[in-house]
Formats: structure tokens, sequence, C-alpha cells
């Protein structure tokens, strides 16, 4: 008598390999990765052209802003609120210390800046200070700028931000110049 062993059928599994290697370079190819793009800010020059850098800036013509390894927010040494800086910031850019300023609404405070064009904020960060903290100064002074050129814009050319030509944009950001020194403390 015949003694019959069935086999189990065997699955080739050679190219089971080869299957998963193809569609690893499948999805590893057609996978996009985003890229972040950080801060959308232009970083100054040492010394841009035309720019006399020796020349001393009046205190009143300063905004200090620290912010400390606590996360405390400081401006001209009071401990402030984030909430509260666009509308410090404003202040501070907008006052017409001097009087030459023909479209400032300020009110003229001597401790405060003359002009906005002679107005720089200092913004100094602990290396402990957290990250979201410091975008968040950062969006309330954007914020602050972006309001008062936008006022200039409806007072000078009667029109919308969005409706401004590329020259009109120029000009109002030459009436609102964006001056930020930004320093670590030590």
């Amino acid at each position: 008598m015949r003694h019959s062993q069935k086999s189990a059928p065997q699955v080739n599994a050679g190219s089971m390999a080869d299957i998963a290697f193809l569609l690893l370079i499948f999805f590893l190819v057609t996978t996009t990765i985003s890229a972040d793009k950080g801060i959308n800010r232009k970083l100054p020059s040492h010394c841009p052209p035309g720019t006399d850098c020796t020349l001393e800036i009046n205190e009143r013509n300063i905004l200090r802003i620290v912010l400390n390894s606590k996360n405390e927010l400081m401006v001209d040494g009071d401990i402030t609120k984030i909430e509260d800086l666009k509308a410090i910031t404003k202040v501070f850019l907008d006052n017409n210390g001097n009087g030459s300023c023909t479209y400032c609404n300020g009110t003229s405070i001597v401790s405060l800046s003359d002009h906005p064009k002679d107005a720089v904020i200092s913004l100094s960060t602990s290396e402990n200070s957290n990250y979201a903290t410091f975008i968040a100064i950062q969006d309330e002074l954007s914020k602050a700028y972006y309001e008062l050129r936008e006022v200039y814009g409806y007072s000078v050319f009667g029109k919308s931000p969005d409706k401004l030509n590329a020259s009109e944009i120029i000009e109002i950001k030459q009436a609102y110049p964006f001056i930020l020194s930004e320093a670590d403390t030590k």
C-alpha cells in the first residue's frame, strides 16, 4: 500500500519582500513634506547704506520691552500684560512729541516718541523665555503697526489696505517704519 503524503501548498515569499520594498519607495516618492517657514521678518544689515549708524537715539524715542526668564513682560520697567502691548505701542509711536508729525493723532506726551520715524522698539529676551510668548509679543507689535498704517491709508488715500497700490504702500511704510531692535539679555 502506498502511503500518501499531502504537502501543503507553499507561498513564494521571495516576491513579498520585493512588493514591500516597491510600496515603500512609492510612498516616499509621492509624499509631500511641508517646510516650516518661520517668522517672516527681514533682518537688517549691519548698517544700511545712507544711514548714520553712529547717531545717538534720544531715550524718549526708545520703547524698551523685556521678556524675562519667567515670561514676564516689562515695558519701560513696568510689568505689563501682553494684551495691553498693542495699545501701549500705538500710543508710543503716534505720540507726535515734537509737533512735527502732520499725520499723527497723539497727545504729545513728553516721555514718548518725537515722531514715528524716530521711534525704535527695543525687544530684549532671556534665553529661557518661552518661544510662544515671544511670538505673541511680535504679533502684538505687528498689529499696532498695521492699525496705525491702516488709519494713515484711510486718512491720506481714502482707501482700505487691500485697495492700495504699491507706491501708496511704500509711503505708508515710510510714514510708520517698523524699527525693531532685538537682543538677548544676559
